[in-house]
């Protein structure tokens, strides 16, 4: 299979996993080891601010502090990660149309107003083991297309997964919630 990487996984109307009801997921990696990624649409109660305040750290960027933390998966709840399309060099960053920085360097870039713009902030990812995703791709729980960076960064969080279904050309309305094949 080729690789998902640097695309949506968008939850189709019957995932049965309440971590995933209509999720959009956007692929930071996927080889034959597994695949990680990090929900896009799922705003947490918590604002970057108070992210920010926790880890005892300025923030410059009136726009940022009240853009919601969103909760970027059921694995790792505590672990940070940063989406973002900056050409500068961060460390811990996984290359792709769409950055993924894990390392503390961004923030303090963040904080200080010097970070990349537009930018995502998540805590936790989404994981599968080798063959796993693969499995519930053939199952019909995902529709996969690549991503869409409007649809990443200007997208209100509750049209998210509207909108990436409408990419492909999916009429919600003519889905059903469960699956099947021919």
């Amino acid at each position: 299979m080729r690789s998902l990487r640097d695309h949506f996984l968008i939850a189709m109307p019957a995932m049965a996993d309440p971590n995933f009801t209509e999720t959009v997921t956007y692929v930071c990696k996927h080889d034959d080891e597994g695949a990680f990624g990090v929900i896009i649409n799922r705003p947490s109660e918590m604002s970057v601010a108070e992210m920010f305040a926790e880890l005892k750290l300025g923030l410059e960027d009136r726009g940022l502090r009240a853009q919601p933390v969103l909760r970027g998966g059921p694995v790792e709840r505590e672990r940070g990660f940063v989406l973002h399309r900056s050409s500068e060099a961060f460390e811990a960053t996984l290359d792709g149309d769409i950055k993924v920085t894990l390392s503390p360097d961004i923030l303090a870039a963040i904080g200080r107003g010097s970070g990349p713009r537009p930018v995502l902030i998540a805590l936790g990812y989404a994981g599968w083991d080798g063959g796993q995703l693969e499995a519930e791709l053939r199952a019909n729980a995902w529709l996969t297309v690549p991503a869409n960076p409007a649809i990443m960064f200007d997208t209100p969080f509750e049209q998210r997964w509207t909108a990436a279904l409408g990419l492909p050309g999916v009429d919600l309305n003519q889905m059903t919630n469960y699956a099947g094949h021919a």
